[in-house]
């Protein structure tokens, strides 16, 4: 079938297995997917000449990199540990273990070819687990386990089948080479992605500067990203391109670009994009799997040599041979945990079993085995070819029935997790000296408007409004989310209006501003060391916040003197942040101690900032007039929300939060489109100002129901 047929085909198939999901709910549609793929290959006699090349980057790459893209991160900082140990220590014991035990159980499946199948069986498929969790609603916390898991684990399939189905061609193996290969082509990736993806959004950054901030351009240019990174990562570096898609999803998502602020728009579209390009690459991929299942089981079946209830019985001892192996690492990982720390719960062999359940084989399994050679270096057929092929796409099958039919009756209780936030917060003191947390905050934050408006004018004035809104509505119980929402409120206002301001004008601002920093820093500094002498904490700990500090002030200065680029600064601090990251996580075992004393100076620290800030404008040298009201007011507000975000607890769990944000978000949206319409009326902007006004405000209302519908379906 010619190439645009074929295409059109399967995406008519697409749209008509979800028409039937909605009727046949009990059934995944990934099942569906794959039976009508099936139906089509017998009927129609249809062919996909499915070449691992192609396939990785036309399919693998987009949706691994939009899988790490939206990988929630706090979830894949607080399950690090499990999804690095199941991405590389289980693929390994896999591997090895299963290929032995494959061996052992069958064995006219050689050493070599066991260990090759084990390891392209060791991937999990996030699209399968997620596919099938739509219907069964597995916990989030096994689903983001094994999604966070098959972000990295394909790499270390492909790498260890890579080098067994070597050793099955030539029959060598060396050790030493598939390690250095291995740490070469993981490292490189790594690096690769990260670099690529940096690159890139700097080159956006650069445009939106410029004024190229056209939609339709920034979302092809992001739908274009994973398949370059893919592409330069293999062919020009010879590294995993697996890696470094997964690397450059997870960091854009990371850096947290303020897209969703400045142009609401793009995200909302782009966000749109990529969901149809995931709802049609993730069908096609089942499909193929359904049409490619005779050609992997053709030859067994009609071949005289393998009877083809045996082989159906070989499936079945390869998936429990896998399925035990990740039962048994699960359960000894929560025992091993839970021995180290007594306050977590207890090991549970049901937990074990829906993680072992959920590691459902796909796309990575069928696209590698396809690469098996027909003959080995002697020149004699690979041995037990069809056979190994039958069994792969065996295991697919089988691995997407047993999750669907069992997982439901595992998940149907609940299940003794810890969800995030669920410690009681009984910290209620006041933020400065045990006064109301309204200390020299200025009453009224807004300016004079004047009597004609530019756009930019007007946004910061609808800004002012909104703020002003949530300060009312600011309450004990929301002042967290209050202070994160007013704060990514200030950074919007303080960037209109650098944007909308001459060199001239501005430096004198930034003048003013880096100046109540400074004191600000000072309390800070005084307020560290005086903890260091009373024995409030530890010496070690105050080192490291003062190495912040002295970080802090030299980033301020030098952004006050130099007219670098604000992404290359931004990017400095990110990778600062990351790698302070990494080295705690590497410390040893009190690094939790340390992050807890840190956190403990951070909120005494951020007190006292506000007190010296409020006793350096009551000095009689000193005129407050002089300064800009709105960046005191946006110091102090940045000074409250690390207080709040330093409290060891919280009270609140993240879904809490969440809903705290929405509403306090809707409230002041409602503030701003009453600002536009009272501006209107005044005559202070034209119809055409507000018309685009409006439209923002509608941009950001429709993203907001966005985020809102994503994490009911989390």
């Amino acid at each position: 079938m010619p190439l645009i047929e074929l295409v059109i085909l399967l995406a008519c198939l697409v749209l008509l297995s979800n028409v039937l999901s909605h009727y046949l709910v009990a059934i995944p549609v990934s099942l569906i997917q794959v039976g009508l793929g099936l139906g089509v290959a017998l009927l129609l006699n249809v062919q996909v000449k499915l070449q691992t090349d192609w396939f990785m980057l036309v399919f693998i790459a987009p949706m691994l990199y939009n899988d790490g893209r939206e990988f929630p991160k706090q979830e894949l900082w607080e399950l690090r540990g499990a999804i690095f140990a199941n991405a590389i220590v289980l693929v390994f014991i896999t591997t090895i273990l299963g290929g032995f035990l494959i061996h052992v159980l069958i064995p006219s499946i050689p050493l070599a070819v066991a260990i090759a199948l084990a390891a392209i069986l060791s991937p999990t498929d996030p699209i399968a687990v997620q596919s099938i969790s739509e219907g069964v609603k597995l916990p989030k916390e096994i689903l983001h386990l094994v999604s966070g898991e098959s972000l990295i684990n394909d790499a270390s399939g492909l790498i260890g089948f890579k080098y067994a189905l070597a050793a099955a061609v030539t029959g060598s193996f060396v050790l030493g080479n598939a390690i250095g290969d291995f740490i070469y082509i993981s490292l490189v990736g790594l690096a690769v992605g990260l670099a690529l993806i940096t690159l890139i959004q700097l080159i956006r950054d650069l445009l939106r500067r410029e004024g190229i901030n056209d939609i339709v351009f920034n979302v092809v240019l992001q739908i274009l990203t994973p398949f370059a990174i893919y592409f330069i990562a293999e062919e020009w570096f010879h590294a995993s391109g697996v890696v470094a898609v997964v690397a450059a999803g997870v960091l854009s998502h990371v850096q947290n670009s303020h897209e969703s602020e400045d142009a609401p728009e793009l995200r909302l579209v782009t966000e749109r994009v990529w969901n149809v390009i995931v709802y049609l690459l993730n069908g096609i991929v089942f499909l193929i799997l359904g049409i490619e299942l005779p050609v992997a089981t053709r030859a067994t079946i009609k071949g005289a040599h393998t009877n083809t209830l045996h082989a159906v019985f070989d499936v079945l001892i390869v998936w429990g041979i896998l399925l035990l192996i990740r039962v048994a690492w699960t359960y000894a990982y929560m025992l091993f945990n839970w021995l180290r720390h007594r306050k977590q719960a207890k090991p549970s062999l049901r937990i074990a079993a829906l993680s072992g359940l959920s590691g459902v084989r796909g796309a990575i399994t069928m696209a590698g085995v396809f690469t098996i050679p027909t003959v080995i270096a002697t020149g004699e057929a690979f041995p037990e070819r069809s056979l190994v092929l039958f069994i792969a796409a065996g295991v697919i099958i089988v691995s997407l029935i047993a999750a669907s039919a069992i997982l439901p009756l595992i998940a149907s209780k609940s299940l003794p997790f810890v969800t995030r936030g669920s410690s009681p917060d009984e910290d209620d003191v006041a933020l400065v000296d045990g006064e109301d947390d309204d200390t020299d905050v200025p009453e009224d934050a807004t300016t004079e408007v004047p009597q004609q408006l530019t756009y930019k004018q007007a946004r910061v004035y609808i800004l002012q409004l909104a703020i002003q809104n949530v300060e009312e509505h600011r309450r004990p119980e929301n002042q967290r989310a209050a202070y994160d929402l007013i704060l990514d409120q200030q950074f919007q206002m303080r960037r209109l209006e650098v944007a909308s301001q001459t060199a001239d004008e501005l430096a004198p601002m930034l003048t003013d501003e880096l100046q109540l920093r400074l004191v600000a820093l000072a309390g800070e500094r005084q307020a560290v060391k005086q903890m260091i002498l009373d024995r409030q904490t530890t010496k070690l700990a105050g080192k490291v916040y003062l190495q912040r500090i002295d970080r802090r002030e030299q980033r301020f200065i030098r952004a006050t003197h130099k007219s670098g680029l604000p992404t290359l600064r931004s990017l400095r601090l990110i990778m600062s942040r990351a790698m302070q990251g990494f080295r705690l996580w590497l410390a040893p075992g009190d690094s939790g101690e340390l992050r807890s004393e840190i956190l403990n100076i951070q909120r005494e620290a951020s007190k006292a900032a506000i007190k010296s800030l409020s006793q350096y404008l009551k000095q009689a040298n000193v005129d407050e007039q002089q300064f800009d009201r709105q960046a005191l007011y946006h110091l102090i507000v940045h000074y409250r929300n690390r207080i709040e975000n330093a409290k060891n607890d919280h009270s609140l769990s993240r879904a809490d939060y969440e809903q705290q944000i929405h509403r306090l978000r809707i409230k002041s949206l409602g503030a701003e489109r009453t600002g536009v319409q009272q501006l209107l009326e005044s005559g202070r902007i034209n119809l055409r100002t507000a018309a685009k006004l409006r439209q923002f405000i509608n941009y950001s209302e429709n993203l907001l129901m966005l985020n809102d519908i994503e994490a009911d379906d989390d």
